[in-house]
């Protein structure tokens, strides 16, 4: 490792900075920094319910693979969640890839399966209330791209995507780093 060794005393340093970086060192940075750490604080308050989606297409345990794959189609929509018919409770949740792992490559007929049959039935969920921040970390500790909120009595209400969250995000690095974790399964590998 290099160290470096130089003699200047705490004005001459000042000066440096101030030449070499002037806009990092000005008052107006300081009184932007103060203003971005408030809207920083006014996001992290967000409720989940304040950036879901809320009209979400459902399917039923009961419904065919086939009626789901055309849904899909139709909606370009790779993900649905499963509710009871009569009361709309989350049961499960469905994707494209559930379709081809669980069905097509087991050689089962995809009009006769039953989506009850294949869906996944571990689902990572949130309240309405819940700080949306809440259901970020959830995405990235459960390396899950949508988390369905439900309320106290587990009705669906609405769904939070990876695309909410990026359109709720000011800071285009911070968009980036946390898509990004989600998708690469980075947040599995620091679990201890």
């Amino acid at each position: 490792m290099f160290q470096f060794k130089f003699d200047a005393n705490k004005s001459q340093i000042a000066n440096c900075k101030s030449q070499i970086f002037p806009l990092a060192f000005s008052p107006k940075l300081k009184q932007n920094r103060a203003m971005s750490e408030t809207a920083l604080n006014q996001k992290s308050r967000l409720r989940c319910r304040e950036i879901m989606t809320k009209q979400v297409l459902t399917v039923t345990p009961e419904m065919s693979l086939y009626d789901v794959a055309k849904r899909m189609k139709e909606g370009d929509i790779g993900v649905l969640p499963v509710v009871e018919n009569e009361t709309n409770k989350l049961v499960g949740i469905i994707t494209d890839r559930d379709i081809v792992v669980r069905v097509v490559a087991e050689e089962k007929i995809v009009r006769e399966t039953l989506v009850g049959d294949v869906m996944t039935t571990e689902v990572f969920t949130a309240k309405p209330d819940d700080f949306a921040f809440e259901a970020i970390r959830t995405m990235g500790d459960k390396q899950v791209r949508r988390v369905p909120i439900i309320d106290g009595e587990g009705v669906l209400q609405g769904i939070v995507s990876m695309a909410d969250v990026a359109l709720e995000m000011e800071d285009e690095r911070e968009i980036a780093e946390t898509l990004e974790e989600i998708s690469s399964g980075q947040a599995f590998w620091r679990k201890n």
